[in-house]
């Protein structure tokens, strides 16, 4: 069990550890660094035992544990911040979507002292705020941690039982490989959703028509993935530019090879990519990724 653990940022990840760490009582002491005062209005409803704390200066050097879970445009302003009263022996993490970009952050503005091991759980959701989170968001599903050369070994076997006590399963790579696979698995898909959305209420505009009133299931389940936060999608887009490029330029490329094959109404050719996608999602749900159900529509 950790003696003390602070939380900085209690959105849907931060009040999920939160709920987590107290039911699990994986932390004697827990503490929440929040600024807005709306979230801090709901966490007090909450019924886990944890202090909402704003002067960080006193209580920085009895941390065990401290997870920055806010927007990952805050960063810099945070560790600049906290970086004076931390202590060696604090284990730091953050749960940001892209690594390379934030690695040189905390590179440049952390104590070389402190051990910072970067996680990424891959459980987040449409919706924000400390009203949305669940001690069970975690359960059965990844989280990333990141690995460099100078990582603590038992620092990171530490992070790693962490994170396993609210249910996660881990796996370790490094930042380069993290960032290229979700810039596609992740990254692109909320793009395109975005970009999709915007299509829809252009043409309905363009057009004259009401058509978002009729939105079919796919238009309906990208809507869902286009009311994600913008902020923090902004600071991924941004933080991982690079590869989110090059894996837009492949997508663009696709798109127009679909394009041609429709135009010229190549059938062999088109039946083929169809299939192929199938296969898929057939994987995903061998990887017990989603479940086998279809969905005919929410009621």
């Amino acid at each position: 069990m950790l003696n003390n653990l602070l939380i900085i940022g209690c959105g849907l990840i931060g009040s999920s550890i939160l709920r987590a760490c107290s039911s699990k009582k994986i932390a004697k002491n827990i503490f929440v660094n929040e600024k807005s005062k709306s979230n801090i209005k709901k966490l007090k409803r909450l019924k886990n035992n944890f202090k909402i704390v704003n002067d960080l200066k006193t209580i920085l050097p009895k941390m065990d544990f401290i997870i920055i879970c806010t927007h990952m445009s805050e960063y810099e302003k945070i560790i600049t911040s906290i970086n004076k009263h931390l202590n060696t022996k604090t284990i730091l993490t953050d749960v940001g979507s892209s690594k390379e970009n934030i690695i040189k952050i905390f590179k440049k503005k952390l104590n070389k002292d402190i051990s910072w091991i970067s996680s990424h759980p891959i459980s987040g959701s449409e919706v924000s705020g400390p009203d949305h989170g669940s001690g069970l968001l975690f359960k059965n599903k990844w989280c990333i941690l990141i690995k460099e050369k100078n990582t603590d070994n038992k620092k990171l076997k530490i992070l790693t039982n962490f994170w396993k006590r609210l249910g996660s399963r881990v796996l370790v790579m490094d930042a380069k490989k993290h960032d290229m696979i979700f810039s596609l698995t992740s990254h692109l898909p909320h793009l395109i959703a975005y970009n999709l959305i915007k299509t829809a209420t252009d043409f309905e505009k363009r057009k004259n028509y009401n058509l978002i009133n009729f939105s079919a299931g796919g238009l309906r389940d990208f809507s869902r993935i286009a009311a994600s936060n913008e902020i923090m999608w902004r600071d991924i887009f941004f933080s991982n530019s690079k590869n989110l490029s090059q894996v837009i330029n492949l997508f663009i490329q696709n798109l127009k090879s679909f394009k041609k094959n429709i135009q010229r109404k190549d059938d062999k050719i088109i039946i083929k990519k169809l299939k192929d996608a199938k296969k898929v999602r057939k994987k995903i749900i061998k990887l017990k990724q989603d479940i086998n159900r279809p969905d005919f529509g929410r009621g």
